[in-house]
């Protein structure tokens, strides 16, 4: 009898465990995920902070206080700014130029058979493939050989020729995805070819054309290896960074690198939601 009861005094002494709710486990796959965003946000966080560095002397890279003092004197080293100038009108233009014939391309690839459509689709994926030191001493060989100078030109040439797959490649996944009752149903309406294409088949291929402009301009303001064997006396703002890090990089470059990814944000999140908004 006493044995029994001093067992039933134990079970009742000892603590229940208390189950942590599902919302708050932590498994693998979340630790995982949490190191994997923060290893990616990590040089960003870092290039912002210390556009905030209220440093002395020409190395930024040890914290001396906060300030908004190189956010006031952005524009104050001129050659800075006229890399900078460079490297985003050569991103518009390149841009631009890469959009129209790529769109043009991707929905040829995307929709008609011709002859050599193989060999197309083969030269783009080689591109995209292709080592941009190849790309680049291949570009220079070419100027070089049509006597053509390298400057701003040449950058210009060389980054419309490296953008147009990635550019054609996203329009025709696009172009291929589409129903071609739609437009059969216009042409029924009596719509001409190109009534047809502005009005029916622009918009539906719009996001892919758009997604490509996108990847056309990061991969043209960003571009070092292939600008620096094209680019002569011209200098953009990636080279003008590789060659402030022998005498040391000003805290401008952090401001003008924060405002860069400011914006490439503003437009990435602005491009999903209409996406978003368009699949509703």
């Amino acid at each position: 009898m006493t044995t029994h009861t001093e067992a039933r005094v134990t079970l009742t002494k000892t603590p229940r465990r208390r189950r942590v709710p599902r919302r708050f486990r932590i498994s693998g796959l979340h630790l995982y995920t949490l190191a994997l965003i923060g290893w990616l946000v990590l040089p960003i966080a870092i290039m912002i902070l210390f556009g905030f560095n209220d440093t002395r002397s020409k190395q930024n890279f040890q914290w001396q206080g906060f300030t908004l003092r190189w956010y006031r004197h952005l524009f104050d080293k001129g050659d800075l700014t006229a890399a900078v100038v460079n490297s985003l009108t050569i991103a518009l233009l390149s841009t631009l130029i890469t959009t129209v014939i790529g769109t043009f391309a991707g929905l040829a690839l995307g929709r008609y058979r011709f002859r050599g459509k193989g060999s197309t689709n083969l030269v783009l994926f080689m591109a995209i493939s292709c080592p941009e030191i190849v790309m680049g001493a291949s570009l220079l060989s070419m100027f070089v050989t049509f006597n053509l100078p390298r400057g701003y030109l040449t950058i210009l040439l060389a980054h419309v020729m490296f953008s147009i797959a990635f550019v054609a490649v996203t329009v025709r996944a696009r172009v291929v995805g589409l129903d071609p009752a739609v437009e059969e149903a216009a042409q029924d309406l009596g719509a001409g070819p190109w009534t047809r294409f502005r009005l029916v088949t622009l918009p539906m291929i719009m996001p892919g054309v758009l997604a490509g402009a996108l990847l056309a301009f990061v991969l043209s303001i960003d571009d070092f290896v292939i600008t620096n064997f094209t680019s002569g006396a011209t200098v953009t703002f990636p080279l003008w960074i590789y060659g402030s890090t022998r005498t040391g990089t000003p805290p401008q470059v952090n401001v003008m690198g924060t405002l860069i990814f400011a914006v490439g944000v503003l437009i990435a999140v602005v491009s999903a939601r209409r996406s978003a908004r368009a699949r509703r």
